[in-house]
């Protein structure tokens, strides 16, 4: 299999979980926990359609198609080099009839863009504000970490605008800016309803946040327990509840 796909100059291929193969960016952002996480946080809606915001190589989408999460998925991707990933991603493992890669500013994406509104909008969106942290050499990676193509509040604004009224939208995200994340939420009429604080063991803060809204809902979410990755501080073992999502690609009933 590996023989026959083509790599660029800059690039390499990985295999990754579901058995999926993966040409990424050596300059670029690489498959993380952040991604493994989000697609195992949604639950399983075999009939629905949903837009990845800010795809980047495709792997989230990929996972969900695997899992069979989706219908049908749109990966919405303003850099033209990882629009062509993603076509090229999905078409090495066959999921080319259940992902459609597009090539846009989700500012400027409309349920005209792919002809329909959405059920789901899910998110790994950039972390980091403009002015915070050192701006990285390469461009690409820049753009994915910095809000240089909108900030929260415009991801959720274009979910907002392109979801159906009662549908889902879900984000992973750093704790520290969860106010923020909250607050862009509801501003763009998109109810917090449920979530999940992740610790890397149960000495240290939580490094990532996943979040479940509703369009049009009414207040009250539900806090889940704290989902700890490591048994202990060296980092050797995985939970229970890690290794169910890593083996299963969805989380424990606990935390729905």
């Amino acid at each position: 299999m590996t023989k026959d796909i083509l790599l660029f100059d800059g690039e390499r291929l990985d295999k990754v979980n579901e058995d999926l193969w993966l040409i990424q960016k050596k300059n670029g952002l690489t498959f993380g926990t952040d991604a493994l996480l989000l697609a195992a946080f949604m639950p399983k809606t075999p009939s629905k359609i949903a837009l990845d915001f800010g795809a980047g190589t495709g792997i989230i989408s990929m996972l969900c198609a695997k899992r069979d999460k989706f219908r049908k998925i749109y990966a919405v991707e303003a850099q033209q080099k990882f629009t062509d990933l993603i076509e090229r991603n999905a078409g090495i493992n066959q999921l080319f009839d259940r992902i459609t890669a597009v090539c846009c500013d989700v500012r400027a994406l409309t349920p005209q863009t792919i002809g329909t509104e959405a059920d789901v909008v899910f998110s790994n969106p950039p972390y980091m504000r403009t002015a915070s942290g050192k701006l990285n050499s390469s461009g690409i990676k820049t753009l994915a970490r910095h809000e240089i193509l909108g900030g929260i509040s415009d991801f959720c604004a274009a979910a907002s605008k392109n979801l159906k009224f009662g549908g889902r939208f879900y984000a992973v995200y750093r704790p520290q800016r969860l106010g923020e994340l909250t607050y862009a939420m509801q501003s763009a009429g998109i109810a917090p309803k449920r979530l999940c604080l992740v610790f890397p063991d149960a000495s240290a803060a939580p490094s990532l946040l996943l979040i479940e809204g509703k369009k049009g809902a009414a207040e009250g979410m539900r806090v889940t327990p704290p989902l700890l990755m490591y048994t202990a501080k060296g980092h050797k073992d995985y939970t229970d509840a890690f290794s169910h999502i890593y083996q299963n690609g969805d989380f424990p009933d606990e935390f729905r």
